[in-house]
């Protein structure tokens, strides 16, 4: 079974409105350039970040396929916007 790391960031900037948006974020393929030292280009093939440990701890910033940090995958950001009061069950 895949693990899949996805961070899920609330705001609600305007608060004379009842709308909030919500960011979905999760980490794709791995960008790191195995032979940049060597002036080519390679990777490594990893197709989507799964943390090493618990969110909180170091070993989540790091990629239990590839040991590359997180932050060499590729970022995806969902934004979906909530109209009404009922976000408080999110």
């Amino acid at each position: 079974m895949k693990k899949r790391q996805v961070v899920v960031k609330k705001s609600n900037s305007n608060t004379t409105s009842s709308a909030s948006m919500i960011q979905r974020i999760r980490y794709g393929e791995c960008q790191k350039n195995h032979a940049a030292n060597i002036g080519g280009y390679a990777v490594d093939g990893c197709r989507e970040f799964m943390a090493s440990g618990e969110e909180g701890t170091t070993a989540a910033l790091v990629c239990a396929a590839c040991g590359c940090h997180r932050s060499f995958h590729r970022r995806e950001v969902d934004e979906v916007v909530y109209e009404g009061s009922s976000t408080s069950e999110m």
